[in-house]
């Protein structure tokens, strides 16, 4: 089983969108997968129109009172589960701080399901933390939408600077830029300039389009309701980028 995390510092650079299209694309391809929403807002919870809600909260899977299989929830994909969000995630932090060696902790909860999946998403959200040092522990990627702007590469830095100073498990890292606008002069600059001695920044540009919006209404992957859509074309290519070795 490969764990890909999709993470950033910033909110609202397209983390999401980017988890439950690929999640969606690995299901379609025949992989056994599962996307955990670990942001307490459960926007991709939102898109499976899965009820975001899970009995005894975060306090249950940390603490083991609640097994993760219990909690987890079919999709209306085949090959696609989900584990839902729920607001109380909101509280992880303090309930991985009272447990031995916190930053194992969602490592040692995705074993427990191992072997019934080939491949892990976890839809994480933005801050530097005791999650974000569980979820670098138990991920084989790293995967960070960058928006082309000044600020967003700043964060990049931070984020690379974070991952190298970890003691733990360092996942590899992968950037791409989201959101990306070409119109904007700004963008095709960085897009075009970026130093690639930042890390490995993957080709494939995710653009900013109206059919992404489009998610929150039909509450499904582009892939699947517009899949001759050009950024349809973009996340499967990103796929093709990341996906791990079958």
């Amino acid at each position: 089983m490969k764990v890909l995390a999709v993470y950033n510092l910033k909110g609202g650079v397209g983390k999401t969108s980017t988890a439950v299209n690929l999640a969606y694309l690995a299901a379609r391809e025949g992989r056994r997968t599962l996307l955990w929403d670990l942001d307490p807002q459960g926007a991709a919870t939102f898109l499976f129109r899965i009820r975001p809600k899970i009995k005894g909260g975060s306090r249950a899977l940390i603490s083991g009172d609640r097994p993760l299989d219990g909690a987890l929830r079919g999709s209306d994909f085949d090959g696609l589960d989900l584990l839902p969000a729920d607001f109380r995630y909101r509280y992880m932090d303090l309930e991985l701080d009272g447990t031995r060696k916190p930053t194992r902790r969602l490592s040692r909860l995705l074993a427990t399901v191992a072997d019934d999946y080939d491949v892990v998403f976890l839809d994480c959200p933005p801050s530097i933390s005791l999650v974000s040092e569980s979820v670098m522990d138990a991920s084989d990627l790293l995967l960070v939408p960058l928006i082309p702007a000044t600020l967003s590469l700043r964060t990049f830095d931070q984020l690379t600077g974070f991952v190298a100073d970890f003691d733990g498990r360092r996942p590899e890292v992968v950037a791409f830029f989201s959101m990306a606008d070409r119109r904007k002069r700004l963008h095709r600059d960085i897009i075009e300039s970026i130093p690639r001695d930042r890390g490995r920044i993957a080709d494939t540009v995710i653009p900013s389009t109206t059919v992404v919006e489009q998610m929150a209404e039909r509450r499904a992957p582009v892939p699947h309701f517009a899949p001759k859509s050009p950024v349809a074309r973009r996340y499967e290519a990103l796929w093709a980028e990341v996906a791990p070795a079958s």
